[in-house]
């Protein structure tokens, strides 16, 4: 089983800061986002990155338990 606990929380962190980074575009197309501009800015600008990150993590702990 290459799926460890460690790699399925670093698939859920991407998963999560994905919508995350897909719900800000659309807040700040919808032009009037909840949490305002900037905060939507920073979380659209935080998520984008930690997406890749969390997927790179997730994949190089599956291979590292490929037995």
């Amino acid at each position: 089983m290459y799926l460890t606990p460690k790699s399925g929380l670093f698939l859920g962190g991407s998963c999560v800061s994905a919508i995350a980074a897909v719900g800000s575009i659309f807040e700040l197309s919808y032009g009037q986002p909840d949490f305002g501009v900037t905060v939507t800015a920073i979380i659209l600008v935080l998520s984008i990155p930690l997406t890749g990150l969390f997927f790179f993590a997730a994949v190089k702990d599956a291979r590292a338990n490929i037995k």
